[in-house]
């Protein structure tokens, strides 16, 4: 405990050191993150522009050949997957020509193969209808990209503390998810357990997946003097071990102890971690919902490709519909993005980072943004990061940039062109899903997050 209670403070001096705090956004009292799995606009959002004019999606898009590949359809719950790995990005961007789609491996599943062109594929409209339903009823991102160029583990980094470097000193980036052991996959991780890093000139190294530097919770913890007091954070997450549990790679959040090791600490004993992602729709119920909240899927849910049930849409409908029809509904914003490409083609380049190109930012990832505040059927085409997800958090809470303001926050924009604080709140209307709260709050399957996601 002293040794977090030191980690802390230097955080806080950090953070003041970073910046001022930014100004307070009083009518917003939560904000819930529902992070779903692998996917792009053009995957997901096929003929979506025919329902909300101004929508970017490409029907098709060119391969290493030089051919024009046009995008056919696949189910949701498809049968195959496709590389995510830092080493596939590079594949598909080919230095800004976006034409090495076809090049990323397919991986079969349950004895399935996987079609001609597996790269270039959109999601069946019907599948997905309730994303269509909150992109033409609230907000959608033309320029969302990800934060950082490979898979989940680092991906889910960026969205928890703005980055995937090991220190905030380091230049170099976890780029991959770990390997060696899928079942434990941070600072309880077994000891021969390794994950890649990329630095400056694309050097390379590898270390255990253990990483030690401020991230938002830290701010929400201990928020500085001219900041907004009392706020608090949840992180829901179907498992400990998963690569999608950010908090397990973060060595003050992660205190290992056991035979076999498991994550100690305050942050697992207290509740702010829940090992269960559809106790959130229990916490909207009873009026525990926290300040800032992330709600990470099941496998099942989560519209991972090979891996999901096809229930992701209903269980991102639950979640909206239950806020909606709380009394949180006037004071919450929810943003709902994917946290990586997941291999699928997209035609708009990446904005690649001046100083850390070698791995900022990636390629785009849907953006639905969803409050009272949001115009019906707003279109952004502002540039957004995952960095934009956390400085809108700073921003509505008056807090400074997360220590030592070198992150994504710190070069990002906040979301502000999706809102209009200065109007009435809009009436919430029900998101028409297949599956409503009773089948998640009920369903006894194991909660289960993802494999090593190769």
């Amino acid at each position: 405990m002293k040794s977090m209670t030191k980690f802390a403070i230097l955080v806080l001096l950090g953070a003041i050191v970073a910046t001022a705090a930014n100004a307070d956004i009083p009518v917003v009292q939560h904000v819930v993150i529902i992070v779903q799995e692998n996917r792009t606009p053009d995957n997901l959002f096929h003929g979506l522009p025919a329902l909300l004019p101004g929508a970017d999606i490409a029907d098709s898009g060119p391969n290493s050949k030089g051919q024009t590949i046009r995008l056919t359809a696949v189910a949701l719950a498809n049968t195959y997957d496709l590389s995510h790995r830092h080493s596939a990005f590079q594949d598909m961007y080919d230095n800004g020509r976006l034409d090495g789609a076809d090049l990323l491996k397919c991986k079969e599943n349950n004895g399935s193969h996987c079609p001609p062109n597996s790269q270039f594929k959109y999601v069946n409209p019907a599948d997905v209808a309730p994303y269509f339903y909150l992109a033409t009823h609230y907000g959608f991102a033309n320029r969302m990209f990800q934060s950082n160029q490979g898979p989940s583990l680092p991906a889910h980094q960026f969205i928890l503390g703005g980055t995937s470097q090991p220190t905030a000193t380091s230049l170099f980036f976890a780029s991959d998810n770990p390997t060696g052991n899928a079942n434990a996959n941070g600072c309880d991780a077994k000891s021969a357990t390794r994950i890649k890093l990329v630095g400056p000139n694309r050097m390379k190294s590898s270390m255990y997946p253990c990483f030690e530097h401020a991230t938002l919770t830290d701010l929400i913890d201990s928020p500085p003097k001219g900041a907004r007091q009392g706020i608090t954070w949840r992180y829901y997450t179907p498992s400990e071990g998963s690569i999608w549990t950010a908090p397990e790679g973060i060595r003050h959040m992660c205190i290992p102890g056991g035979n076999p090791p498991t994550c100690k600490g305050p942050d697992w004993t207290n509740g702010k971690i829940s090992l269960n992602p559809a106790q959130v729709l229990t916490d909207i119920q009873t009026g525990k919902l926290a300040s800032v909240s992330w709600v990470i899927p099941t496998i099942q849910e989560s519209d991972h490709a090979s891996s999901n049930d096809g229930s992701g849409p209903s269980w991102v409908a639950s979640v909206v519909n239950e806020i909606g029809s709380s009394t949180y509904w006037n004071s919450t914003v929810i943003l709902i993005v994917w946290d990586d490409w997941g291999g699928w083609y997209d035609h708009v380049p990446p904005p690649i980072d001046t100083k850390y190109g070698y791995y900022e930012n990636g390629f785009r990832v849907p953006l639905l943004v969803v409050s009272p505040y949001t115009p019906v059927g707003y279109v952004s085409r502002t540039t957004h990061t995952f960095g934009s997800i956390l400085k809108f958090i700073e921003t509505a809470y008056g807090l400074p940039l997360i220590a030592p303001g070198t992150y994504v926050d710190s070069r990002a924009d906040d979301l502000s062109d999706f809102f209009n604080f200065s109007k009435p709140p809009r009436p919430f209307q029900t998101v028409p899903a297949a599956l409503d709260r009773t089948f998640f709050l009920n369903d006894h399957r194991p909660l289960t997050g993802p494999d090593s996601d190769q």
